[in-house]
C-alpha cells in the first residue's frame, strides 16, 4: 500500500471529548496456565472500545449475530485443545474473543480534554498520528504539509518510505512540531503527492493499492487539472478526503474530489470521531476483496506483538470476513471483520531440539519484513516487538545475504566465519557456523537452523536395559535412597524438560527424588518423557561419576593449588568436586546457559575468567574436551577448574598482567592491584589499554542493543541552576570519567563526544544517539595480552580424558 498524507492549515475552534465506562458480566474464573490468566471456557468474552458507544443499533446487531461464534470457538477448542485464543474482530470495532477473560484495562483513563489546545489544528495532527497507526510494515508512506508550497515534514524522506515503527515515529513527531501558516492551494498539495506516487523509483512496487489522504479544514478549490493530468481516466491513486473541526464552509468540493478519485469523503468534528473515521477508509479498500471471493481468502500472519489477554509473545493467523449477501443493496457486500487465531512463540520454541542443537546451536524464524519471530536475543523488553534479524546478530555481509533470500521465500545453506557476543555480553569471539534457511510452507515466514560444526553430529545413547534395572534394584523399598543421589550437589539441578510430568521443586533433592520416583512409573518406550535427551542424561551421569571415584577423588587438590574442579555436559550435568565448593557457585546451573560452557565450545585451550565481583574467589578456568568417534568430532563436555594461580608480590619495580581476550585483568603481581581482578582493564590502567590497543593486541568491535530500555529523565521542580560548578576545560572536566567509558564503552540515549589527552595522544570516542538503544563496545582479544615485565611461571592444568 502507498500512502501520501496531505496536512492544510485550519482555523481554531473548540470541541469536547466524550468518554464512557464500559459495562462487564460477573463469571466464574479458573486458572488455566496454557493462557497464563483466569479463564471462563462456557463463554465468549466481548471487548468495546471507549470511544465507541455501545446502545447504538450497529454494535447492539453486532453482538446478537456475533454470539452465534461462541458456540463455534467451543467446538474448535474440543477438537483441537492446542488452539489459544480465537479472536473475531469486526469492522465496527466489536472483538469477540474465547474463552472469556477480564479485559486487561490501561493503567490509566486518558482524562485529555481537547478543548484546552487550539482544536482545528490539534485534530488534524491527532488524526494524521491514528492514520499512520493503521498502516503496517507491508505499507509505503510519505506525509507533506502545504499551503503556496508543498513540503515533505521530514525533510531527509524524499521519496515514500517504509511504514515501520521507527519511521512512523519520525513522522509523529515532525506532525506534532509543524506550525500552521500560509494560505492554502490546493493544485500544490496534490501535485507534490502524486509525484511521490508515481515515481517509479520512490519504492519497490507491488501492484498494491495507492492514496491520497487529504487532512483539511475547508477550501473552495477542486484541483481538476491535476487530475485530469495525473489519474484520470485509469484513477489508479485513489484519494481521500477528511473534513477536520466544526464549521460552516461547503464542503462540495473535497465531496467531488473523493467521488471523482473512487475515494470518499470523511468528517471529523471531534476528538472522539478520529479513530472511528481514520479507520473507514479500509472498507473502501475492502470492496474489490469481496468481489474477489475465494481468492481474497487467504490466511494472513502477523508480526510478533504481546498479548493483550497475558499470553505473552504471539503472532496471529487472521482470514477476513464477508458479507455476501446477495437480497439487499450491493453496499451490504463489505468486510465484516477479521477471525484470528493467536500462537504462542513460547510453544513454538518447545517444539524446536534444543538440547539437540548443542549449547550454540539454535532455531530462528523471520517474517517477510526480516523482523525475527523466533531467536535466542528476542528480549520484550518494551513494544511494539519488531527486532531486525541484523539488528538480533552481530552483522556482517553473510548474514545480510542470508537475511534477503528467507525474505524471498528461498531455501539455502551457508557456512560462515561471523562474530558472537558472549551470554554475560563481556566478550567476542570469532566463530564458524552453518546457516540453514528455508521457508515456512502456507505462510510468509521462514525458518533458519545455526549450527557449529561440533553440533553436527551427537552421541545417541541407547539405555532402556539400565533404566529397568534401576526400577527393580529399588522396587519394593519405598524408604531407600539411591546412593547416587548423592552424587548431585546442591542447587545443580537436572534439565525439568526432559518429563512432561516431572514435579518441579526448588529444592535439588527433592527434585531428583520426584526425577528417581517419575523413572520407576515409566518404561523405556514411554512418551512421558524425551528417551533422546534421558538417555544421555544418564550417560553423562555415569561417565562423570567414574570420574569422581576414580580420578577426583584420588588426587589432593591442594597440591595442584585448585580449590574445587568441575565438570559440565550437554546432557544437563553439572558436577562439582568438593559438594561443599557448589555453596560459592555462581554460574547458571544449566550448562547451556552458562557463559564459560559456551566459550569453551567455541575456543580452542583454556578460557580463563576473573570474577565479577572481587569479594567472590578464584579464577574460572576452563575447556572443552574433545570426543573423536571415527572421523566425527564431537565436543559433548566442557571441564573446567577454580584455581587459584601464585602470583609473588616480591617486586614494586617491575609490573606484571595477565589480561584475558576480553581485556579484563586476570591476575597481577602488585598488591594495589588484587582488588581490580576482574575489572576492565581500561579502568585499571587507561593509558597502558591504550598502548596495547594502537599496538594492535586488541580491536574494538561497536555493536548497539536495540532492546534496550532508557529510564526516565527525572524531572526537575525547581528552576534554580546548580551551585559551583564551573568548566575551565573540557579535557579536565571529563578525564574523571574517562576510565568508566573505557570499561562499559557504553553510551545510554545521548549525544556524546569525548575527548582524552593521554601522553600527548588524542582519543576520540563518540556515541551516536539512535532512540532507545545503547552503544556497546566490546575489545577482542586477538590473542590473550600477557605483559610479562617479570619472569612468571605458568601452571599447567592436564585434564583426564572423560572417554
Amino acid at each position: 500500500m502507498f500512502v501520501c498524507f496531505l496536512l492544510l492549515q485550519p482555523d481554531d475552534d473548540d470541541g469536547e471529548n466524550l468518554l464512557e465506562n464500559p459495562n462487564s458480566l460477573s463469571l466464574e474464573f479458573v486458572d488455566d496456565p496454557n493462557f497464563k490468566n483466569k479463564v471462563n471456557y462456557s463463554y465468549t468474552a466481548v471487548q468495546i472500545p471507549t470511544d465507541i458507544y455501545k446502545g447504538s443499533p450497529t454494535i447492539l446487531n453486532e453482538l446478537n449475530w456475533t454470539q452465534s461464534l461462541e458456540r463455534v470457538f467451543i467446538e474448535n477448542s474440543r477438537e483441537d485443545p492446542s488452539l489459544r485464543w480465537q479472536v473475531f474482530g469486526s469492522a465496527t470495532g466489536v472483538t469477540r474473543y474465547y474463552p472469556a477473560t477480564k479485559w486487561r484495562a490501561p493503567n490509566k483513563i486518558d482524562l485529555y480534554d481537547v478543548r484546552r489546545r487550539p482544536h482545528d489544528w490539534f485534530l488534524m495532527k491527532t488524526s494524521v498520528i491514528e492514520m499512520l497507526d493503521t498502516l503496517s510494515d507491508d505499507d509505503y508512506v510519505n506525509v507533506a504539509r502545504f499551503n503556496e508550497k508543498a513540503y515533505a515534514v521530514v525533510p531527509c524522506f524524499t521519496t515514500l518510505v517504509q511504514a515501520n515503527i521507527k519511521n512512523k515515529k519520525i513522522f509523529k513527531e515532525a506532525v506534532m512540531n509543524m506550525q500552521a501558516k500560509g494560505t492554502t492551494d490546493y493544485k500544490t498539495g496534490f501535485q507534490f503527492a502524486f509525484d511521490q506516487l508515481l515515481n517509479e523509483t520512490s519504492a519497490p512496487r507491488a501492484n498494491c493499492n495507492k492514496m491520497i489522504m487529504m487532512f483539511t479544514d475547508g477550501g473552495e478549490d477542486r484541483a481538476q487539472d491535476i487530475f485530469e493530468k495525473y489519474n484520470w481516466p485509469n484513477k489508479t491513486v485513489r484519494v481521500f478526503t477528511f473534513s477536520v473541526g466544526q464549521h460552516n464552509y461547503d464542503v462540495t468540493p473535497l465531496q467531488w474530489i473523493a467521488c471523482a478519485n473512487k475515494g470518499y469523503y470523511f468528517e471529523i468534528p471531534s476528538i472522539g470521531a478520529i479513530r472511528i473515521n481514520t479507520q473507514e477508509y479500509l472498507d473502501v479498500l475492502g470492496r474489490p476483496m469481496v468481489l474477489a471471493g475465494e481468492r481474497a481468502k487467504q490466511v494472513q500472519w502477523t508480526n510478533v506483538y504481546q498479548d493483550a489477554l497475558g499470553l505473552g509473545l504471539v503472532i496471529t493467523g487472521t482470514m477476513p470476513v464477508f458479507n455476501l449477501t446477495t437480497d439487499g443493496d450491493s453496499k451490504n457486500q463489505l468486510i465484516l471483520g477479521v477471525m484470528g487465531v493467536d500462537i504462542a512463540l513460547n510453544e513454538i520454541k518447545e517444539l524446536t531440539p534444543r538440547y539437540k542443537l548443542g549449547a550454540n546451536g539454535y532455531t530462528f524464524a523471520i517474517d517477510p519484513n526480516g523482523y525475527v519471530l523466533l531467536h535466542p536475543n528476542l528480549h520484550l523488553k518494551c513494544k511494539p516487538v519488531t527486532l531486525d534479524f541484523l539488528d538480533a546478530e552481530l552483522p556482517d555481509r553473510s548474514k545480510e545475504e542470508i537475511r534477503r533470500q528467507m525474505i524471498d521465500g528461498k531455501a539455502g545453506q551457508r557456512r560462515i566465519r561471523t562474530l558472537v557476543k558472549s551470554v554475560d555480553e563481556r566478550y567476542i569471539d570469532e566463530v564458524q557456523r552453518t546457516y540453514i534457511w528455508s521457508p515456512v510452507e502456507g505462510t510468509d515466514y521462514s525458518l533458519g537452523l545455526v549450527l557449529p560444526s561440533y553440533s553436527e553430529n551427537h552421541i545417541k545413547a541407547n539405555l532402556s536395559d539400565q533404566i529397568l534395572q534401576v526400577q527393580c534394584k529399588y522396587q519394593g523399598q519405598a524408604n531407600a535412597k539411591p546412593a547416587y543421589l548423592s552424587f548431585f550437589p546442591k542447587r545443580l539441578p537436572v534439565p525439568p524438560e526432559y518429563c512432561k510430568d516431572l514435579e518441579l521443586s526448588n529444592n535439588n533433592t527433592e527434585f531428583l527424588l520426584n526425577f528417581i520416583a517419575l523413572m520407576e512409573k515409566v518404561t523405556p518406550d514411554s512418551k512421558q518423557c524425551d528417551n533422546f535427551l534421558l538417555h544421555n542424561l544418564i550417560l553423562d551421569t555415569g561417565i562423570i561419576k567414574e570420574l569422581v571415584d576414580k580420578v577426583w577423588k584420588n588426587k589432593d587438590l591442594n597440591t595442584y593449588g585448585f580449590m574445587a574442579v568441575f565438570a559440565a555436559t550437554d546432557g544437563g550435568v553439572t558436577r562439582v568436586f568438593p559438594n561443599k565448593a557448589s555453596e560459592t557457585w555462581e554460574e547458571d546451573p544449566e550448562p547451556f546457559f552458562a557463559s564459560y560452557y559456551r566459550r569453551s565450545l567455541d575456543n580452542k585451550g583454556y578460557m580463563f575468567r576473573a570474577p565479577y565481583q572481587n569479594d567472590t574467589i578464584g579464577i574460572l578456568v576452563s575447556t572443552a574436551v574433545d570426543v573423536t568417534i571415527g572421523s566425527r568430532n564431537l565436543k559433548p563436555a566442557g571441564k573446567m577448574q577454580l584455581d587459584v594461580l601464585p602470583i609473588r608480590l616480591s617486586s614494586q619495580d617491575l609490573l606484571c598482567y595477565l589480561i584475558d581476550d576480553g581485556g579484563f585483568l586476570v591476575m597481577s603481581n602488585q598488591k594495589d592491584y588484587l582488588n581490580k581482578i576482574g575489572m576492565f582493564f581500561g579502568e585499571v590502567d587507561a593509558t597502558l589499554f591504550y598502548a596495547l590497543y594502537n599496538n594492535s593486541f586488541y580491536k574494538r568491535k561497536q555493536s548497539y542493543d536495540y532492546q534496550s530500555v532508557c529510564d526516565p529523565v527525572p524531572s526537575s521542580n525547581t528552576g534554580a541552576a546548580p551551585r559551583g560548578v564551573f568548566v575551565v576545560r573540557v579535557n579536565a572536566y571529563i578525564i574523571f570519567w574517562i576510565s568508566a567509558i573505557l570499561m562499559h564503552c557504553a553510551c545510554a540515549c545521548t549525544d556524546v563526544l569525548l575527548v582524552m589527552d593521554i601522553m600527548h595522544m588524542q582519543l576520540i570516542f563518540e556515541s551516536l544517539h539512535i532512540n532507545n538503544t545503547f552503544k556497546i563496545c566490546n575489545w577482542i582479544g586477538l590473542h590473550s595480552a600477557v605483559l610479562l615485565l617479570s619472569k612468571i611461571t605458568t601452571i599447567k592444568s592436564h585434564f583426564h580424558s572423560l572417554k
